[in-house]
């Protein structure tokens, strides 16, 4: 079984953040309320465990900046389950949104290392 790849594995968690942001902002528009709060939950969770995956040593300032910002985001993510706050839920999506961008338009390190020690 071939060994996942790191940046695969970040976009995913990256992509299923922002899948379960959307449901929670449509289950405040329906009242299922049991589902947001799941919802909400489950985006939290993935960001803290985007958080726990950063390399402070070797990413320096912007593993601090992201650290930062993934804390904000875990904030208000659990403001907007408190309060069906649906300007949070929004907010929060578009920072996920703008990061997820960003991870897409970094080129693999690994990639080529991969392909050198399977040889």
């Amino acid at each position: 079984m071939a060994e996942a790849d790191p940046h695969k594995l970040i976009a995913l968690l990256l992509a299923g953040a922002c899948e379960r942001i959307r449901l929670a902002e449509a289950c405040i528009a329906n009242g299922d309320q049991l589902r947001k709060g799941k919802a909400i939950g489950e985006a939290c969770a993935i960001v803290s465990h985007l958080n726990g995956s950063l390399d402070h040593e070797a990413g320096g300032q912007i593993a601090g900046n992201l650290a930062s910002l993934y804390d904000y985001l875990v904030r208000r993510l659990t403001e907007a389950n408190l309060h069906n706050d649906v300007d949070a839920l929004q907010e929060s999506l578009a920072l996920l949104v703008e990061i997820e961008a960003a991870w897409h338009a970094i080129q693999p390190a690994a990639a080529p290392m991969t392909a050198g020690a399977a040889a």
